[in-house]
């Protein structure tokens, strides 16, 4: 396993800056090993819902968690309002950085990750192949 370190600055946009990296390293099976850090705007997608939800506040960066691959990226955040009541879902394009992103990346040698439609879900879904 390959390891990557990354830490986000202020405005940054973390869906955006992910997508960015996923690009440029050439991303065939990555994972998000850890993530800390804060937003200043959030935009989640709640489950079962079609659109993303904005929120305007300080956050806490909890969790996030999922995939990484050229063909796609698959991520779920949990944020921490001032008061500490968290809430997640799907992370969307928006949520902007306030003051850091502190994330560590893995890297499969093994696996190639790719998303493609599934017809039972009607979205784009995990496929793990075999590394040839």
């Amino acid at each position: 396993m390959k390891t990557f370190a990354l830490r986000l600055k202020p405005e940054q946009d973390l869906r955006q800056a992910l997508e960015i990296f996923t690009q440029e390293k050439d991303v065939k099976a990555g994972f998000i090993l850890t993530a800390i850090g804060s937003l200043k705007q959030a935009s989640i997608r709640f489950a079962n819902q079609p659109e993303a939800t904005v929120l305007q506040d300080k956050f806490e960066i909890l969790s996030l968690n999922g995939t990484l691959a050229k063909t796609g990226i698959h991520l779920h955040i949990t944020i921490a309002d001032c008061q500490g009541k968290t809430i997640g879902g799907h992370l969307e394009t928006g949520c902007i950085i306030y003051t850091t992103a502190e994330i560590v990346i893995g890297l499969s040698e093994d696996f190639t990750f790719i998303r493609t439609i599934d017809t039972q879900t009607g979205y784009k879904e995990l496929k793990v192949l075999p590394v040839q």
